[in-house]
């Protein structure tokens, strides 16, 4: 166990590393963040900051001596800094959840292993590889790269019409993945959180909703059967318990229209559809993962209240004070300077009573 003073790690500097940081701290716990970038929204929480990439090996050996306790905000690691690290401090979810996680074709196959239910899928290396998973799969289907995509980046859609050339050429990659096309009721995720000695926790399944490939708003929880959300749930403590998972992770689920559950993808890290439980739990996922690699007892995943949270993506920032106006709104704003599309800037949680 690692006691309050100690100093944790976190690889990252987005909003996941800001509200990661703020846990800790109210626990006691110091953070040290490592950015690329100086002003980034969890450098601005904490005066321990690493300015440098994840490929420079003194940056990582350095910022490893410093901290008691490693935890990362992306799957997108290479595992070259997990690997830097690793000598000096303990790495948690841990190196093989990440190289699980950050490759969809991996993830996949991992999946159908323990027995856990996927939409069909195919490897595909090439533009001939591609029309032959597009003839085995059928209809519709998405073409995603294995690596780095996310928010709707590096996919595409794929349909009788398509030629596989030019969709190959389009996705520029050199290793693929073909998914078939998932006729889904509805999106779910459940964030599970497990500790080194095996104790298991988890949220309800919320109900997620996107726009242009990002996820909008999520409704905690989700508008589902209670024989479903135990299902969900059974699901996520099983990959979690298989993984040896040492922290937080979301599995995201897609409810088909006859009731299946079809996992659609991990994330062994704090998840946007969990930001719900700042506002609305006892305990947040953000210091559920703080107790979780210090080896503190987990806390209560009870709500005291149903929520919706909405992202506040892009320009949209400039309505931060209609939601303040809002007496249950609680808004949470991240730091970023620019406001692109598509840029999530901060969220949004409205709480509601307990249905």
């Amino acid at each position: 166990m690692l006691n309050p003073g100690a100093t944790i790690g976190i690889l990252g500097g987005g909003q996941l590393g800001r509200m990661t940081a703020l846990a800790a701290a109210r626990l006691g716990y110091r953070s040290h963040v490592y950015t690329m970038e100086a002003d980034s929204p969890g450098a601005q929480v904490t005066p321990l900051v690493t300015v440098a990439t994840l490929d420079d090996a003194a940056a990582l050996a350095k910022f490893a001596q410093t901290i008691d306790v490693v935890t990362y905000e992306t799957e997108n690691i290479p595992l070259a800094a997990v690997d830097a690290i690793l000598p000096h401090a303990p790495v948690h979810p841990g190196r093989d959840v990440l190289q699980v996680a950050q490759d969809r074709l991996r993830e996949k196959d991992y999946l159908r292993g323990i027995g856990i239910e996927t939409a069909s899928y195919r490897e595909v290396a090439g533009a001939a590889s591609l029309a032959r998973a597009m003839r085995d799969l059928g209809g519709r289907a998405v073409l995603k790269t294995v690596r780095m995509g996310y928010d709707g980046k590096g996919q595409a859609m794929i349909g009788p019409e398509t030629d596989a050339e030019r969709a190959w050429a389009a996705l520029g990659t050199e290793l693929a993945i073909l998914e078939a096309f998932v006729d889904y009721r509805c999106e779910i995720s459940v964030v599970v959180i497990r500790t080194e000695t095996g104790s298991v926790a988890n949220y309800p399944p919320v109900e997620n909703q996107h726009v242009n490939h990002i996820l909008d708003t999520t409704i905690a929880p989700a508008r589902i059967s209670p024989e479903l959300a135990m299902r969900a749930e059974a699901i996520a403590r099983h990959i979690a318990e298989k993984l040896s998972v040492v922290g937080v992770l979301a599995v995201e689920m897609f409810v088909t229209q006859d009731d299946r559950l079809l996992v659609n993808e991990l994330a062994p890290r704090p998840h946007n559809s969990g930001h719900w439980t700042i506002d609305a739990c006892p305990t947040s996922q953000f210091e559920q993962l703080v107790r979780a690699i210090c080896g503190l007892p987990l806390g209560s995943t009870e709500r005291h209240a149903d929520a919706v949270m909405k992202n506040i993506i892009g320009p949209d920032v400039e309505r931060w004070h209609e939601f303040l106006g809002e007496p249950m709104t609680k808004l949470h704003l991240y730091g970023k300077r620019a406001a692109p599309p598509g840029r999530k800037m901060g969220h949004a949680t409205r709480l509601l009573p307990r249905r």
